[in-house]
């Protein structure tokens, strides 16, 4: 049984559960529901959650250790010369894998049956003529073993899936009978049901802290292992940056200097066309525009928030790029060579950040109590005074927090500065030489056939490290300043 069908079944037992749920507990009370302790729903709804919830966490769990227990059994059967063949158990697994689903594709497309598959021998060759006639290449250096392995990675997926099935009806169909039989008039079954929505909550709410420690562990512990294969002080001071993977070059500089220069360069220049632009189109819309400028003027600037960031990035390649080298270039000022600039991915990261600013400091503005504005009018006070000595200082924090979410999404972003910036790793002041960022590198770091045993695998892990730390100070600061400049308006 596929996954969406089990899904499925799962959920029309919940339905039919919920059905014959809520009639046993009206038939319990004799048609009445009137004598039922809860209302009758609540009755079909604990059948209901009985079925799902139970099967649903032993899927979800199912689903994650049969990963892990399958690669380990299936590395366990190849023997250490695979290893030795593939270079490292990753992509060794990445093999078994690859041609696991070149014979999952065969037998779909009818070129083998399911038992030739199951029965798959070494001998490798006719294996691969057999799958070139469905057009599923295997390549050349996919050895015997793997062959063997991929089998049976197939045959322990397929068993997994069987008895994963079984068990999850089963457990579905037992939690459906053993709430259906407590369907009677004394069951309190609005208490247990709101005990489960209640659990339900709790659960949603912990996702956003739970995913967050697991990220937090995943970088902490692949870092940990990066700084046990490259020192730790050439990395935080170093100002080289220049990666070279075993058997393609010397040793590797794996300086984080120039990264971290090129990521605040960019986002400082971002700032910098974001922040004014941003906030006085928030102060217009909210104190001078008219209702009918603001309806139409608020949701045009929003639209910039919704262009996917590899239009940006294609924006700064094609056209901001081409005209600031018509402007700079060598046949005017000849400050600038190409296109891929820091300039360019700036003024673009900048518009991109304009609807971030603009929106959540015009929310902030609007949000000042009308009293202090008459008040202001009241002394004596112009619009223009009333907003410069009043509207801002009461609204300074949370403009504070909506300039360093801007900055955060600046420091965050990849795809306007690999198409913008270019991949230069330097340490410049010109803003019209290609630098790069940390963000560009973490993805160049893990693109390709990576093996993550290596120091030039492990460094994204480092560097997505470094950011977090980085971002994290940010909101600290930015913390700061909101509780010490906050004041409180009746």
């Amino acid at each position: 049984m596929t996954l969406s069908w089990l899904v499925l079944s799962i959920l029309a037992v919940s339905a039919i559960g919920y059905v014959l749920g809520r009639q046993r507990a009206l038939n319990s009370a004799g048609g009445d529901s009137r004598g039922l302790h809860s209302l009758p729903s609540y009755y079909g709804a604990n059948v209901a959650m009985w079925t799902i919830v139970p099967a649903f966490a032993v899927l979800i769990v199912w689903l994650l250790a049969q990963p892990i227990y399958v690669n380990s059994r299936v590395l366990d059967l190849l023997p250490d010369s695979a290893v030795a063949e593939g270079g490292s158990l990753g992509l060794v697994m990445s093999d078994v894998r690859r041609v696991a689903d070149g014979l999952d594709v065969a037998v779909s497309q009818g070129a083998m049956t399911r038992e030739e598959a199951r029965l798959i021998s070494n001998e490798a060759t006719d294996v691969r003529e057999r799958l070139g006639e469905v057009g599923v290449a295997l390549g050349s250096t996919v050895s015997d073993d793997v062959l063997v392995g991929a089998q049976q990675y197939r045959s322990l997926n397929a068993t997994g899936y069987t008895i994963m099935s079984i068990v999850v009806v089963l457990i579905a169909f037992g939690g459906a009978a053993y709430s259906f039989m407590r369907s009677n008039a004394a069951f309190r079954a609005r208490n247990v049901v709101e005990k489960g929505i209640l659990a339900l909550l709790m659960f949603a709410a912990s996702v956003a802290i739970l995913t967050t420690i697991g990220i937090l562990f995943a970088l902490l512990f692949n870092t940990i292992e990066f700084f046990r294969l490259y020192p730790a002080s050439e990395f935080f001071f170093g100002t080289r940056w220049a990666p070279s993977f075993s058997g393609r070059g010397g040793a590797s500089d794996l300086g984080v200097l120039p990264l971290l220069w090129g990521t605040f360069y960019i986002s400082i220049i971002a700032l910098l066309v974001a922040v004014p632009v941003g906030l006085f189109s928030a102060i217009y819309l909210s104190e001078y525009a008219s209702p009918r400028v603001r309806s139409i003027a608020k949701p045009l600037i929003e639209i910039l928030a919704g262009i996917p960031t590899i239009v940006y990035g294609l924006f700064a390649l094609l056209t901001v790029g081409p005209l600031l080298v018509s402007m700079f270039g060598k046949d005017t000022l000849g400050w600038m060579s190409g296109g891929t600039a820091v300039m360019t991915a700036g003024l673009v990261m900048g518009i991109m950040l304009i609807p971030f600013v603009s929106s959540l400091s015009d929310d902030i503005i609007n949000a000042v109590p009308q009293a202090m504005r008459d008040g202001s009018y009241g002394l004596g006070a112009t619009q223009s005074e009333t907003i410069r000595q009043v509207i801002l200082p009461a609204a300074l924090p949370g403009i504070v927090g909506a300039i360093l979410l801007a900055a955060s999404r600046a420091i965050g972003e990849t795809m306007i500065v690999v198409l913008g910036a270019g991949a230069a790793a330097r340490l410049s002041l010109n803003p019209f030489e290609a630098m790069t960022t940390i963000t560009a590198k973490i993805v160049s770091q893990l693109t390709g056939d990576a093996d993550f045993a290596s120091p030039e695998a492990l460094v994204a892990f480092a560097l997505g490290m470094t950011l977090f730390v980085l971002t994290l100070g940010l909101n600290v600061f930015a913390l700061y300043i909101v509780r010490k400049y906050r004041e409180q308006y009746d």
